[in-house]
């Protein structure tokens, strides 16, 4: 397929800048895999299309502080994103400069961005594709670090810069393990509320853990979407939420993934035969129309990027056509899009989904 099948017109405005005051306020569009049938709720409403036979399956991950600024000893400004931490001392990230750091360079730490440089330091010991191997230098943790003067990482299409509420906001209430920087966001809507009516409906709950990295916001550059190299993160299925998959199945319930990373976390996970297993390492699985799903009935999630990856999965969800024209509705119905936006409760469509 060609990455323009995924492309669609999105009006500026309709880009959430923010999170609305209350998390379950947010809007569902609810799209009917089977029939393509496309209805409008609020997202407090998601227990209408539950059932007590149902397991949802939450991403536990936490966004870390990962965006810093600095300056070389070159006086040259030094914009660094955290991508993954490898050590108590020592992570992989993306850095922004006018030139590229070489390694053996120090970056002068500050709190914010051209600001005066404090007692943090990073040196660059080399590099790995992309990204660039930076190490403490002044006796600190990476993770001390970013607690003192780290940036929530917010999306590149959120045009302002992170606020205090942005530390409670662009993160799920149930976050726990850090490690992520980009939140989960399907799971953004919940509150604590919203899940003990969940858990007093008898409805079951499981957790996967799926580190996001910056790379789900890669674009697709391969004009055929089968040749693009997908970027990779580390994920987490137990044993335990292979059994309750195995026991939704059994009582013939629905495994419902609570955003895109679940979904690709549970489908890592599953041999061909639709067999789950414990699995943890990195996933670098691309999901696009033509695939198979083994685990997933069912998903929410919010609304993804024009010839994005995550539009790809969904489109093989549920359709391409299905899906671009649910998201034609969003749009004359100004939904909110993108991480701070509204959400989609999608059902699969198992007659468009081919051979894996």
């Amino acid at each position: 397929m060609k990455r323009s099948d995924f492309d669609y017109q999105l009006p500026p405005e309709l880009i959430a800048q923010h999170p609305l005051p209350e998390r379950s306020a947010s809007r569902l569009l609810v799209l009917d895999g089977p029939s393509g049938v496309v209805s409008h709720h609020q997202f407090r409403e998601l227990l209408d299309f539950l059932n007590p036979d149902d397991l949802l399956v939450f991403n536990d991950t936490r966004v870390i502080p990962a965006r810093l600024w600095g300056r070389k000893a070159t006086g040259g400004n030094v914009e660094i994103l955290i991508e993954r931490l490898t050590g108590p001392e020592t992570a992989l990230a993306h850095i922004r400069a006018s030139k590229s750091p070489k390694a053996g360079s120090l970056i002068h730490l500050s709190r914010e961005p051209r600001g005066e440089p404090g007692s943090h330091r990073l040196q660059v010991t080399g590099r790995e594709g992309e990204l660039f191997c930076v190490a403490s230098q002044d006796g600190c943790t990476l993770a001390d670090i970013l607690q003192d003067i780290g940036h929530m990482p917010l999306p590149p299409y959120i045009e302002r810069g992170d606020e205090s509420a942005d530390k409670e906001r662009y993160q799920t209430v149930y976050a726990k393990r850090e490690g992520a920087v980009a939140a989960p966001t399907a799971g953004l809507h919940f509150t604590e509320a919203l899940l003990a009516q969940i858990d007093a409906r008898g409805i079951r709950r499981a957790t996967v853990t799926l580190h996001v990295g910056a790379g789900t916001f890669q674009p697709v550059r391969e004009d055929e979407i089968e040749n693009h190299l997908m970027h990779r993160e580390y994920f987490e299925v137990d044993e335990s939420v292979c059994e309750a998959v195995r026991a939704t199945r059994a009582r013939g319930g629905r495994v419902i993934a609570v955003g895109t990373t679940a979904v690709r976390s549970l489908e890592s996970a599953s041999r061909e035969n639709g067999e789950i297993q414990p699995l943890r390492g990195d996933t670098d699985i691309f999901i696009f129309p033509g695939y198979r799903f083994r685990s997933v009935d069912a998903m929410l999630t919010n609304f993804h990027l024009p010839e994005s990856t995550l539009l790809m999965l969904v489109s093989a969800f549920a359709g391409r056509e299905p899906i671009m024209a649910a998201y034609a509705q969003a749009i004359v119905q100004q939904y909110r899009f993108f991480s701070y936006g509204d959400a989609m409760f999608i059902t699969a469509n198992t007659q468009l989904q081919g051979p894996v």
